[in-house]
């Protein structure tokens, strides 16, 4: 085979074959492919498009081109993944949640991309704390706990690091089919018997509307149940941050108020119960979904939870006493700063892209790849689209390292949260849940 075939067949709207993906893959990893072939490859995806077979093909083959785990294991490997969010910190509730109850969650999990969170980030803001290891410690954490929430390693799907960092500077990024295929070829590399998507939907989400979230949503689990892992989804909403804290010691201390005082009630946790219920009946680890959905949320009120996030923290290399002393194990930035409403009225609708940018810009994620963060600063008690404000309520928190940078966030904060007169609808927590 040559790279031009599987190109131009692409390219003239005919149906690329297995192999032919398959060679194309190998190509991308083993370096047979060019930067420009690769390209081209992507624009003629974007372009025409790709079938369910050739997704789920390119999917395999991409997955293929590294290792891909095994596990021998009392229970299903589950996992979940989301499309990217604001205030977004479900996945450190929700592996050791379902570890909990019995389950096994191999989670390899990404650093912040854009105006969103990365969930290794938000690990790594423990002191001591390591999410890169081996192969061999991931296996052995995993049994041991029951969770592990890791980074890849450069054996899993380098055909999609390639083919991802291409996209990057061809302007490719949107194309569903690819998108599709990146997210599962590194989710599948994990060996998964079952998996649930948080597809995030509204200003603070990669998919602005109901529809792109459907159409990403309905390929992801099309594609996923067709190389055979049990898959569903939920759109849920991103029209305003997850939790009330930004920024990833911040978001951390969500995670630890909600495992350790029983303070549920709020949309953080419910969206993590939700995806864990589904997750757990497409594991045949329930048979109720309403059923599971409580079972998660005790795990979060009665310290189950909390005891297995603790024994990960250890095993990651971080402080063996986090989860009594997370208070005093967090960095802290310092000047904090309150926002507070110049005027009474509502909170009408927030600009999610905008807040993630302003935590972004304090420091707490990244404008150029490869830039350190500081783990201490953010934004946090953000108020809710609906809440009813007083002059001089509480809008939000800033923590930051500067004066000056602490001026900027403020002026994004007000840009972002507007004051209005009438009370706006509530967006709903979940849209629709989307099956194969």
């Amino acid at each position: 085979m040559d790279a031009r075939q599987v190109i131009e067949k692409l390219r003239d709207k005919r149906v690329l074959t297995q192999e032919e993906l398959a060679w194309f893959a190998q190509g991308l990893a083993s370096g047979a492919v060019t930067d420009a072939q690769a390209g081209a490859f992507a624009m003629a995806a974007l372009l025409n498009g790709m079938s369910d077979p050739e997704r789920v093909a390119l999917t395999l083959a991409m997955r293929d081109s590294g290792a891909v785990m095994k596990w021998d294991l009392p229970a299903p490997a589950i996992d979940k993944h989301s499309t990217g969010g604001v205030g977004d910190c479900v996945s450190l509730l929700l592996a050791p949640a379902l570890a909990a109850l019995g389950a096994y969650v191999p989670m390899v999990s990404g650093r912040g991309l854009g105006h969103t969170g990365g969930t290794l980030d938000k690990l790594e803001a423990i002191p001591g704390l390591k999410t890169e290891v081996s192969d061999a410690r991931f296996h052995q954490i995993v049994e041991r706990v029951g969770c592990a929430v890791v980074s890849a390693t450069g054996s899993i799907a380098p055909a999609d690091k390639r083919l991802y960092a291409i996209r990057d500077v061809t302007g490719t990024v949107e194309s569903i089919d690819l998108i599709t295929a990146s997210i599962l070829s590194k989710k599948l590399a994990a060996g998964l018997d079952a998996l649930v998507l948080d597809v995030k939907c509204g200003s603070g989400a990669f998919m602005k509307t109901p529809e792109d979230a459907r159409a990403l949503a309905q390929s992801l689990v099309n594609t996923a149940n067709g190389a055979g892992c049990r898959t569903s989804a939920l759109i849920t909403d991103m029209n305003q941050p997850l939790c009330p804290e930004m920024g990833n010691a911040l978001e951390l201390m969500a995670v630890m108020e909600a495992m350790t005082s029983g303070e549920v009630d709020n949309i953080l946790c419910d969206v993590t119960c939700a995806l864990g219920g589904e997750l757990l009946v497409l594991a045949g680890l329930a048979d109720d979904v309403d059923q599971a959905t409580w079972a998660v949320r005790d795990t979060l009120t009665d310290g189950s939870a909390a005891e297995r996030f603790g024994r990960m923290i250890a095993e990651l290399g971080g402080p063996s006493d986090f989860v009594d002393h997370w208070r005093d194990r967090l960095p802290s930035a310092p000047i904090v700063r309150d926002v507070a409403a110049l005027k009474p009225g509502f909170v009408g609708t927030m600009d999610g892209y905008a807040l993630g940018m302003a935590v972004v810009h304090l420091g707490g994620g990244r404008l150029q790849g490869g830039e350190k963060i500081d783990p201490a600063v953010g934004i946090s008690n953000c108020c809710l689209i609906g809440d009813e404000m007083v002059k001089d309520a509480l809008i939000a928190t800033i923590h930051a390292r500067t004066p000056e940078e602490a001026d900027r966030a403020e002026a994004a904060i007000r840009a972002a949260i507007p004051i209005v007169d009438e009370a706006p609808d509530e967006p709903p927590l979940v849209y629709e849940k989307v099956t194969a």
